[in-house]
């Protein structure tokens, strides 16, 4: 009799923008500058500057090229860049891996209510996805909408985009609109009971407020 095969299980999480952005700009380097990254890294390892700082300014004044560009070939020359910005595999293995960090230690009492919004936001619309970073999981529809926090040991700060609303009730006003920040206000939750209606409504409000124009 043949052994069954392992079915893998889908990921809770989507693939960070960044990532894509990453794979369009590699594809696309050597036609726009004549080289591709690799020749780029050698270049810069062979004739530019010791420092990222001083590559960067090197690679924009020598060679021409935009900041993102000068910025990425800087980072990656000295060997700074992520291992999953340009693979959509390996950034959602690395997505687990930063959950499971965040919620560790101090912080794993957190889990369950990280895991109650986590659904909440992801029930939004099938258009929704979690794209975890090394400290937050931000939520995406067509931008950041959501933004889960866990600030404290005691705390997760659920955040929102929801540009110069006046905030009511539990919600708090964190000063990001006026910085141009995503998140502009945020609910403190502390326990299971506290994701109640009024952050539901909150969630939903900042979801069809990144609707598409």
């Amino acid at each position: 009799m043949p052994a069954s095969k392992t079915k893998k299980s889908k990921s809770l999480y989507g693939v960070h923008p960044g990532v894509v952005m990453m794979q369009k700009w590699l594809k696309e380097l050597p036609e726009k500058t004549g080289r591709s990254l690799e020749q780029w890294l050698q270049l810069v390892k062979k004739s530019g500057p010791p420092t990222e700082k001083e590559r960067r300014e090197w690679l924009k004044k020598e060679h021409g090229l935009g900041t993102n560009s000068a910025w990425w070939i800087a980072e990656r020359a000295g060997g700074k860049s992520e291992t999953w910005d340009d693979n959509p595999e390996v950034y959602l293995k690395m997505a687990e891996h930063y959950v499971e960090n965040m919620f560790s230690g101090g912080k794993a009492g957190l889990r369950p209510i990280y895991n109650t919004l986590l659904k909440l936001g992801l029930s939004m619309g099938p258009d929704v996805k979690a794209c975890p970073c090394k400290t937050i999981v931000p939520l995406y529809r067509n931008h950041v909408f959501a933004q889960i926090n866990p600030s404290t040991r005691t705390r997760i700060d659920m955040g929102f985009a929801l540009k110069d609303t006046r905030p009511t009730g539990r919600l708090i006003d964190t000063g990001g609109f006026a910085k141009k920040d995503r998140i502009t206000h945020r609910i403190p939750i502390a326990s299971l009971a506290e994701v109640d209606d009024e952050v539901k409504r909150w969630m939903k409000v900042a979801y069809e407020m990144d609707a598409a124009k």
